[in-house]
């Protein structure tokens, strides 16, 4: 049996797949929730942000990650270490949030403002769930997964 010492590349990108997911479902909602309480409801607005979400954070989301590699390095994380992240990567990621639903919606307002907020809640609890339960896949189970189909 191999013992990883940190997540392979594979491993993150799939990562970032999965929390994306997550994390744009959350944002389509918060953005329709926000916008219709705003009396300017529009799904084409939702949908609009979660797309650029997807794919801007995805890229950002792998290099949080990848730094986050750095520095565990005694492979062990613990409650606290899984905090520190979710700390840093919601101000990198609310803080792109309000810059894409300011350019979207072509306003950066209220409006933007209060669904970067309402994320910023939201998502804080996704966000430490999901890197939770990410870490109880053992390091290699990805990996063996994808070489076993070759």
């Amino acid at each position: 049996m191999v013992t990883y010492k940190k997540e392979s590349h594979i491993r993150s990108v799939i990562k970032g797949i999965s929390w994306r997911i997550i994390a744009t479902a959350d944002t389509f909602l918060v953005v329709l929730a926000i916008t219709c309480l705003f009396g300017k409801c529009s799904v084409e607005n939702a949908i609009k942000i979660g797309v650029f979400e997807f794919l801007i954070k995805f890229f950002v989301y792998y290099l949080h990650e990848r730094l986050w590699q750095r520095a565990f390095k005694d492979g062990v994380v613990t409650k606290r270490e899984t905090l520190f992240k979710t700390v840093s990567w919601r101000i990198v990621a609310t803080s792109m949030t309000f810059v894409i639903s300011g350019a979207v919606l072509n306003s950066f307002n209220e409006v933007a403002l209060y669904i970067a907020l309402t994320e910023l809640f939201t998502k804080f609890v996704l966000y430490y769930i999901h890197e939770r339960v990410w870490l109880r896949l053992p390091l290699g189970k990805i990996r063996k997964f994808f070489l076993a189909k070759k």
